[in-house]
C-alpha cells in the first residue's frame, strides 16, 4: 500500500508541475474570460440514487471547483464481485472536496483534486442504522481530473447560451484511509462464513476511476480584453 501510495504522489508531483507550467508559460495566451459554471450530476441519481452539485470558479486559463456529493448507495452490479458476494450494499452519506486546475481550450481543462469520502456498510435489505452497520470509514483521495465545457447554444442570444454540459474522467487513488490496515474481517450473517472488507475507491465499481456528465448553467459576468 505504502508503495503504491508513493507512486501516486510521485506521478501527481510531476503532472501539477506540467500543470503549473502551463500557468506560467500560457497564462497571457487566449481565454479572457470569467465565469461561474453551477453544474448538477447524472451518474449520482441515475447510478447511485444520490446527489451532486458543483460549482466552478474560471478566471482566464485558471479554474477552481467544489463539488459535495450527498447520499450515494451502491448495490448489486455497481458494486465489485467480493462485496456483490456477501450481499452488502455501500452508503456513502458525503463526499466532498475542491480542484484547481488549467483551461487548455474554452472546452477542456486538467484539475488536480483533493477529495474526502464516507463509506458505511450494511446487509441488503437491511436497516441502515449505527446498530446494523457491519463497518465504516473515511478516506482521502488525491487525483487528477480531466474535464470538458460545452455551451451548446453559447453563439444564441438569451437564456440559453449559458446551459453546460459537461463530461470528466477522473482518477482518485486513496492516499489515506481511517480503516485499520485497509481491511476489516468479519463474520458475514448472509453466508455464514468469515468475509473482509477492504479500503475502497469513490468510482465505478468502488475504483479510483469516476466517470460523469454533469449538466448546468454557466454565467459570464466579464469578458476580458486580449
Amino acid at each position: 500500500m505504502n508503495n503504491l501510495i508513493m507512486t501516486h504522489k510521485a506521478t501527481l508531483l510531476c503532472l501539477t508541475l506540467l500543470t503549473m507550467s502551463g500557468f506560467t508559460l500560457r497564462a497571457q495566451q487566449g481565454l479572457r474570460d470569467q465565469r461561474i459554471n453551477v453544474l448538477f450530476g447524472l451518474s449520482q441519481p441515475l447510478v447511485a440514487h444520490g446527489f451532486n452539485i458543483e460549482v466552478n470558479y474560471i478566471r482566464d486559463r485558471f479554474i477552481a471547483d467544489f463539488s459535495q456529493g450527498l447520499d450515494l448507495r451502491f448495490e448489486g452490479n455497481t458494486l465489485p464481485a467480493a462485496l456483490q458476494e456477501q450481499d452488502v450494499v455501500v452508503h456513502m452519506p458525503w463526499t466532498t472536496g475542491f480542484g484547481i486546475g488549467y483551461r487548455f481550450t474554452d472546452w477542456i481543462n486538467l484539475r488536480i483534486e483533493p477529495k474526502w469520502h464516507r463509506f458505511e456498510f450494511y446487509y441488503q435489505n437491511g436497516q441502515e442504522t449505527a446498530s446494523n452497520e457491519i463497518v465504516s470509514y473515511n478516506t482521502f483521495t488525491l487525483g487528477l481530473g480531466l474535464y470538458g465545457c460545452w455551451l451548446p447554444f453559447r453563439h444564441k442570444a438569451g437564456f440559453l447560451q449559458g446551459i453546460m454540459v459537461s463530461p470528466s474522467v477522473r482518477y482518485w487513488p486513496t492516499v489515506h484511509s481511517t480503516l485499520p490496515g485497509d481491511n476489516y474481517t468479519y463474520f458475514n450473517q448472509s453466508t455464514q462464513s468469515f468475509q473482509q472488507i477492504k479500503t475502497y475507491g469513490p468510482g465505478i465499481k468502488l475504483s479510483p476511476w469516476v466517470v460523469n456528465i454533469s449538466v448546468g448553467y454557466s454565467f459570464e459576468w466579464k469578458k476580458r480584453k486580449q
